[in-house]
């Protein structure tokens, strides 16, 4: 009985040089990142692994895969991924090698899970806070003694390094580094309550609130309060701003209050740029840059409500402003009758 073996040796030498060919499928291990200690879990993801279940839970039908073919990514994996960049803003490869994965595959991940976080948004981030407004003015009102606020306002420059094109100078800031400019509203408790993340470094703070559509709804007396800004904002009589050259006894007082009450903003910068590293300088163009920076807020609120870890953060620093001279009559009014009533 003649061997199979020997039948047909064209074929099977065929065989052979495919099989030699063909480039052996090999699929990296990847672990459960909720197994690792919570500590480990804080230091990579800045999220608790509660925390990390619930944003599993909240983006899964915005994330999730059609198929498990060929070992895609699970929905953990590709939100730790992203949270992973997000909270140490090194390059997507490095991110790669520490999760055994390719960099197209993490910079894919990062880019879902921020355009999903953003989707979210008017969620998470709403003015004047997901609290009863009252409460929200009792909160400002107990740090200082300043009344009616709704919230304090500023703008942060988030560094930006990438081909930007025929718009490049418009990304350069007044310190002469290419940024985005981004405007945020806080409560007392640090929550984000407004974000505007579009314009380049260039423009200035006053342009942005002034464009908002926050402004347009405190215009229109949609709220019932007051927002705190520095003097890079002229005072109206939903924005007020410190006296620029206040006496003694009541102005001082005010100006006293208003910074103790404002510095919340600032407070707030500090401890989103802590919780998410990437924020000191993305690398990536800017429209995309903007949605990982929505996605960090989104974030942070939703680490402030369930009261993760807050990370240690720089103290706020010195205000430098470009000052607006001129500041409406009414703003003036509605700042004189603060002052007379609750600082003399």
């Amino acid at each position: 009985m003649a061997c199979p073996f020997y039948e047909n040796p064209v074929d099977l030498g065929a065989q052979l040089v495919r099989r030699a060919l063909r480039r052996e499928r090999t699929f990296r291990d990847r672990c459960n990142p909720f197994e690792l200690p919570e500590q480990t879990l804080y230091e990579r993801y800045r999220f608790s692994g509660e925390g990390l279940q619930y944003i599993c839970q909240l983006l899964e039908p915005y994330i999730s895969n059609v198929t498990h073919r060929n070992h895609a990514l699970t929905v953990p994996q590709t939100v730790c991924i992203a949270l992973r960049f997000f909270a140490t803003g090194t390059f997507m490869y490095s991110v790669g090698d520490a999760e055994n994965l390719g960099k197209n595959t993490v910079c894919r991940a990062i880019h879902k899970v921020a355009g999903a976080l953003t989707e979210l948004i008017d969620a998470f981030v709403v003015f004047p806070g997901h609290l009863p407004t009252q409460c929200i003015k009792e909160g400002f009102y107990d740090i200082a003694g300043f009344p009616r606020v709704l919230g304090a306002i500023d703008c942060t420059h988030i560094p930006i390094s990438a081909h930007l094109g025929e718009n490049e100078a418009d990304f350069v800031n007044r310190k002469s580094f290419h940024s985005l400019n981004i405007q945020m509203t806080c409560d007392h408790q640090m929550m984000v309550t407004s974000l505007v993340a579009k314009w380049p470094g260039s423009v200035h703070d006053s342009r942005i609130f002034r464009e908002s559509l926050l402004c347009q709804k405190l215009e229109q007396g949609q709220f019932s309060g007051v927002l705190l800004g520095d003097r890079g904002y002229a005072c109206l009589p939903y924005l007020l701003t410190p006296y620029p050259d206040p006496g003694a006894g009541p102005q001082m007082r005010f100006n006293v209050a208003h910074a103790k009450t404002r510095v919340r903003i600032e407070m707030t910068f500090g401890v989103i740029k802590a919780r998410f590293t990437c924020l000191r300088g993305l690398r990536v163009a800017p429209d995309r840059a903007c949605r990982i920076i929505s996605a960090c807020v989104v974030l942070h609120n939703i680490a402030t409500m369930r009261k993760e870890r807050t990370p240690p953060s720089d103290p706020p620093p010195p205000d430098v402003v470009d000052p607006i001279i001129v500041d409406f009559p009414s703003g003036r009014a509605v700042r004189e009758a603060i002052t007379e009533n609750f600082f003399s």
